[in-house]
């Protein structure tokens, strides 16, 4: 067995889960089929394909939804 050093040991990242597009329905308080269309025909916030999985990070939902929303109503 090898004694050698390979260096410092790296903190594992912490990854915030992963939501599946029932979660990002229900979170923005749109249709399944609203979700499914915007993967499909673009729109929506940006999705990842893991395997055959659609997932959404939390920080891209919030990125797009700070572009899409209009400003002018909070105003």
């Amino acid at each position: 067995m090898s004694t050698a050093s390979v260096g410092p040991i790296d903190r594992p990242t912490v990854r915030r889960r992963l939501w599946t597009p029932e979660e990002l329905a229900d979170y923005l308080g749109v249709t399944l089929h609203c979700v499914y269309a915007w993967s499909s025909r673009g729109g929506g916030p940006k999705v990842l394909r893991v395997g055959a999985r659609l997932r959404y990070r939390p920080d891209d939902v919030e990125a797009w939804l700070d572009r899409v929303t209009d400003k002018r109503q909070e105003e």
